[in-house]
């Protein structure tokens, strides 16, 4: 939606592009003017920063100057329509070429053409139709890996591949296989700094990962995540985060799984949101309906699996809960940066991640060094941080709106760990320590609280807090099963709702 936008934009300023949309194409421009017919060359902006829009205007330059063919390839045929699109906005006349055409004799009319990266590859392989005279080649989203097999009716072109995150989808196809060059646009920071990009607020949730499997792609498998993911502990703790986050904000819920975005749409029903369900098992008038349902739905919530990450443009979107941990860079980019457009009233938006994946990537407007990881890409998978380690030092921070619930209290902090070893050094048993803890919730339930109901119903704000606190203990005392846990959660709140009998 934002590059239709983006397209009126540029047809009411006269295509004028931004300053550094213009400083990059320039630069892109120096590399071909100086490069041999067959070069390959990578340009990485992030998702907003309009990487459509500018090498639409290659293209119009390019065939200007060049008076050659150029050929654009996406992998998906929501891809194909926004370029074409925007092309066109640019005056490039061109032709979409998808499952119905088999063949190209008007080809000669037609300067530029888009097509989907297999569809394309069955016509040149049948040799139903050949493309002549092709000076360039752009290909989207590059970093998937499904073009490589297209590069042999190329070979004496240049390649221009554009992407959000130069790092392979393939760890065993390195992108500087492919490219000779990198070059890397301005950074998130930046397009938020020059207000081209919205501001992320993130917050983290805590979240045990150890059941999780990694699969031969690398990331987690689906049938691991869906254990996880569609238990009743996660969902109500996404429940939760949405409650106290997002509530009343058009959200986009990720999940890893089919079965775990239906049921978060069963959860989130029952309890009377207005949300809708999307997979790619929806056919395209489902899907029509859906995305239009969304856009016209101030609080709707729409969960899906992946299908969103790329093609997909609502800049009304104020909320981005992450349902699922990705050991992908590339994905964990492409989810938040369905947040980040920006309109007049908006210039920020909310990131709830119930994946460790902040932690495991870092903050979304980080400084990023593409060139060492399209150059290093081993290097960076081997030394992103296991979930172990994750977990161990996660630090929970209690949200700002759960905490202005417990404002009549001067302090809600509670370093169950330093207990633990007082207790330990005082000759007392370590659960003296639990035993504390359970004091220190009692006391800001009371605080805060008129009856003895409203109190039990503060205990359900504190249970992210609660369980923290159980696995910083039983890290002390060496004992992470997940049976013990289970019974030391029940046994806390059960302890911590009969702490008020008497008390009011």
């Amino acid at each position: 939606m934002s590059d239709i936008i983006e397209i009126e934009k540029q047809q009411q300023q006269k295509k004028n592009l931004y300053d550094y949309q213009l400083a990059d194409l320039n630069r892109i421009f120096d590399v071909f003017d100086t490069s041999s017919d067959n070069y390959n060359l990578l340009y990485q902006l992030p998702t907003g920063g309009g990487k459509t829009v500018i090498f639409s205007e290659i293209v119009r330059r390019y065939i200007k100057n060049h008076n050659k063919k150029v050929v654009i390839l996406t992998h998906r045929i929501e891809l194909c329509k926004q370029t074409s699109k925007m092309l066109s906005g640019f005056e490039v006349k061109n032709k979409i070429i998808n499952s119905k055409v088999k063949e190209l004799p008007d080809q000669d009319q037609y300067k530029c053409f888009v097509a989907m990266v297999e569809t394309l590859n069955n016509r040149l392989n049948d040799k139903k139709l050949k493309l002549e005279d092709v000076g360039l080649v752009i290909i989207d989203e590059a970093h998937y890996n499904s073009f490589r097999k297209l590069l042999k009716f190329f070979e004496n072109c240049l390649i221009l591949g554009v992407t959000a995150t130069p790092l392979s989808s393939n760890i065993k196809l390195p992108m500087k296989d492919n490219y000779n060059r990198l070059i890397v646009g301005d950074g998130i920071s930046t397009l938020i700094k020059n207000g081209f990009l919205a501001e992320a607020e993130m917050y983290n949730f805590d979240v045990e990962l150890n059941t999780l499997k990694i699969g031969i792609n690398g990331d987690y498998t689906v049938k691991s995540s869906e254990a996880l993911y569609t238990n009743s502990h996660m969902l109500s703790k996404l429940m939760f985060a949405y409650e106290e986050m997002s509530k009343g904000k058009k959200t986009l819920i990720f999940n890893n799984g089919i079965n775990t975005s239906k049921e978060v749409y069963y959860t989130f029903k029952r309890a009377g949101y207005n949300i809708r369900h999307l997979d790619n098992t929806c056919n395209k008038q489902e899907r029509k309906d859906i995305l239009k349902w969304f856009k016209n739905t101030p609080d709707g919530i729409l969960t899906s699996v992946s299908i969103l990450t790329t093609g997909f443009d609502e800049p009304t979107v104020e909320s981005v809960i992450l349902n699922r941990a990705t050991r992908s860079l590339t994905l964990y980019f492409q989810m938040i940066g369905r947040g980040s457009r920006i309109l007049t009233n908006k210039k920020k938006f909310l990131v709830l991640d119930l994946g460790n994946n902040v932690v495991r990537f870092g903050p979304w407007n980080q400084s990023v060094d593409w060139h060492h990881i399209f150059k290093y890409p081993d290097m960076y998978l081997d030394n992103l941080r296991n979930d172990e380690d994750i977990e161990r030092d996660f630090v929970y921070v209690m949200p700002d709106s759960t905490r202005r619930k417990f404002k009549k209290s001067k302090t809600i902090d509670f370093d169950i760990k330093a207990e633990y070893t007082d207790a330990i050094n005082n000759g007392l048993k370590s659960f003296t320590a639990i035993e504390r803890s359970i004091e220190q919730h009692s006391k800001i339930c009371i605080e805060n609280s008129e009856t003895i109901q409203e109190a039990r119903a503060m205990t359900q704000l504190l249970l992210d807090d609660i369980g923290y606190r159980i696995k910083q203990y039983c890290y002390c005392i060496m004992n992470s099963t997940q049976n013990y846990k289970d019974w030391l959660m029940d046994e806390y709140v059960r302890r911590l709702r009969l702490s008020f009998n008497g008390k009011f």
